[in-house]
């Protein structure tokens, strides 16, 4: 995928002005990201991503959920990865900081966010400039994904992960939502619009995106799933 963050349609189009060899020194950034983040993330072991808004605060009890799953999750030898920053990403990491386990923070550049949280491992702790590098991070190391109640960058992560699955271009792998009040709406919703009336996916499609409340619920569906598989999977090579 192509990160389109810098372009505005709207704007009146013009001949690129710019030296040729411009793309070529993007090619290579994008490169070095690549391989920064392969050089971090191989030589930790399975892991789970936690995706979630940015904007729950400490006292919310998605972010005491999110952060019980990290913690639950490490005792059973699974990393933590999150985006690094506040709200349900502290969270997770926070979990995971607290039970001694691996807690890993994929940053992005952006203008209106801070730096990663400080329950993310200092040597674990990688910036990324493009979304859709940092998106391979999360999904090419993860046993697992976890969304809790989030904004537009969370639905993108979603449904980014339930499309690879789908299309078979990543190893299936659980994908777990949390909060039934807060997804029950939109999964009746892909039910009701996109299986039932206007046939867009297959009713088993749904099967994908099992909702949960509780921490204990999350991890019984990644246990189940994986002691039918004979144990955990390697990272999606795929990508």
């Amino acid at each position: 995928m192509s990160d389109f963050s810098g372009l505005n349609r709207h704007a009146p189009r013009r001949w690129n002005t710019e030296p040729f060899g411009e793309n070529s020194w993007t090619m290579f950034k994008v490169i070095s990201e690549f391989v920064e983040g392969f050089e971090v993330m191989n030589r930790i072991g399975p892991c789970v991503s936690i995706f979630g808004s940015a904007r729950t605060k400490p006292d919310h009890k998605y972010y005491k959920t999110a952060t019980e799953i990290g913690r639950l999750l490490v005792r059973q030898g699974y990393g933590i990865i999150t985006g690094g920053g506040p709200g349900i990403m502290e969270a997770g990491n926070k979990g995971a900081h607290d039970s001694k386990g691996a807690s890993i923070g994929l940053n992005i550049d952006l203008p209106f966010e801070q730096s990663s949280n400080a329950y993310v491992d200092h040597d674990k702790d990688i910036d990324f400039r493009y979304f859709f590098v940092r998106k391979v991070m999360f999904v090419k190391y993860a046993q697992a994904f976890v969304c809790c109640p989030g904004g537009f960058g969370t639905m993108d992560e979603l449904f980014e992960v339930l499309t690879l699955i789908q299309t078979k271009k990543i190893t299936p792998v659980p994908v777990i939502l949390v909060g039934t009040d807060y997804w029950s709406g939109l999964r009746d919703w892909i039910f009701d619009t996109m299986s039932e009336r206007e046939k867009t996916i297959s009713p088993q499609d749904l099967d994908l995106i099992p909702i949960v409340d509780t921490p204990e619920e999350v991890l019984a569906i990644i246990q189940e799933f994986y002691d039918e598989k004979g144990g955990r999977l390697e990272p999606n090579y795929k990508l």
